[in-house]
């Protein structure tokens, strides 16, 4: 379904699971796990079917960001990380949730750090998962170098010098089949998503170029999960222990995990999922 958040924009919305359910003699709310999708340019079905698991300690909203996926087409304009953040609050107040718990993934956990400098009392946890606060481009090319060799390297850095249609196909060839340890037994989450390059190149040319989230990070006022995987090449270990470092160190919590990539539920989904429940239900 869409969901109209400002007069001219609406967000393609999927929500999964009761968030009220019998318990008893009473009715018990679940609590509401926003996913915030990695890209750009790519939109939610990356966490299906996977987090479907989560839907019986959580209602689960997935959607697509402005101008990705389902959602409606929006100018490059608003293709900032202020409108994604301002997004989620928008999207709470359409849907009436209060307190959410807001996961980001890659790309969505630069949405979500910038939600915790804008909006510091709005979530009631957030999860910064297999992500980064600046470009770090000399960790991301020691990684690639480290995991494909010299010709992942290359690829990587042209691509990210120069993010473009004709740096793209080498980098989509050399350097994503690195950004996890396990192979899919098929490429059907490939071939499920909707993915609009043009959202990836333009905003990887502008606002990732000097981004730097870190300084916000000081404005949490909730829990903050950051999760990583060590052989991580596009979002690196040490990006996320800068991350860690940035927050509050009495809602900091990091975990890392040993053989696994970009999106650790997807090497180690039995430990992943485990960690999220754990901090979710706690």
């Amino acid at each position: 379904m869409k969901i109209l958040i400002e007069p001219n924009t609406r967000l393609f919305v999927d929500i999964e699971g009761a968030g009220l359910v019998a318990d008893g003699s009473v009715m018990r709310e679940k609590p509401t796990l926003i996913l915030l999708h990695g890209g750009p340019g790519y939109d939610h079905v990356s966490f299906k079917p996977a987090f479907s698991q989560l839907t019986d300690i959580a209602q689960i909203v997935y959607y697509d960001h402005r101008g990705h996926g389902r959602s409606d087409p929006r100018p490059s304009h608003e293709l900032t990380l202020d409108y994604f953040a301002d997004d989620i609050v928008r999207l709470c107040d359409a849907l009436g949730i209060n307190k959410p718990i807001v996961l980001g993934q890659s790309f969505g956990g630069f949405v979500a750090q910038r939600y915790i400098a804008r909006h510091p009392a709005h979530a009631s946890k957030v999860v910064l998962s297999s992500t980064a606060a600046t470009l770090s481009l000399a960790r991301k090319l020691e990684m690639f170098q480290r995991l494909g060799g010299v010709a992942a390297r290359n690829a990587a850095e042209l691509f990210w010098l120069s993010p473009n249609a004709s740096t793209w196909p080498e980098y989509q060839r050399l350097c994503k089949p690195l950004y996890t340890q396990t192979t899919a037994a098929n490429n059907h989450a490939a071939q499920r998503a909707t993915f609009k390059p043009d959202i990836l190149f333009t905003w990887a040319n502008s606002e990732q170029q000097k981004m730097n989230l870190l300084p916000g990070l000081a404005q949490a006022q909730c829990p903050v999960l950051v999760l990583a995987g060590e052989l991580d090449p596009v979002c690196p270990l040490a990006d996320a222990q800068d991350i860690a470092k940035a927050l509050p160190q009495q809602w900091a919590q990091l975990a890392t995990f040993t053989a696994c990539g970009h999106g650790v539920w997807r090497d180690a989904p039995e430990a992943a999922f485990a960690q999220l429940r754990k901090f979710i239900m706690a």
